[in-house]
């Protein structure tokens, strides 16, 4: 995932973030979406001020933890579920 790239949908819940990413690929000839999701929660190091990224939690953020990766799995089942429906013929 290059600076350039962007995540497709991301959730929040205070500094925890889960980001969806996708990147096409060929799978017998057929371009096909792979998805992925990265969780980050950001924090400002008390030190120097700026603000960092990590992927450690503590266990009062796994509440928010579950509600967006929860809502991550929610967006790509859902997404899934429109993807593949066959679709009905107008009459």
């Amino acid at each position: 995932m290059s600076n350039a790239e962007k995540p497709i949908k991301e959730f929040r819940a205070g500094t925890v973030v889960a980001s969806i990413w996708v990147s096409k690929t060929a799978i017998d000839g057929r371009s096909t979406a792979q998805h992925s999701i990265r969780v980050q929660k950001r924090y400002r190091d008390d030190r120097t001020g700026q603000w960092k990224t990590t992927t450690y939690f503590r266990p009062d953020e796994l509440p928010k933890l579950s509600l967006v990766v929860s809502r991550a799995y929610e967006f790509l089942t859902l997404r899934e579920a429109v993807d593949t429906a066959p679709t009905q013929k107008q009459d």
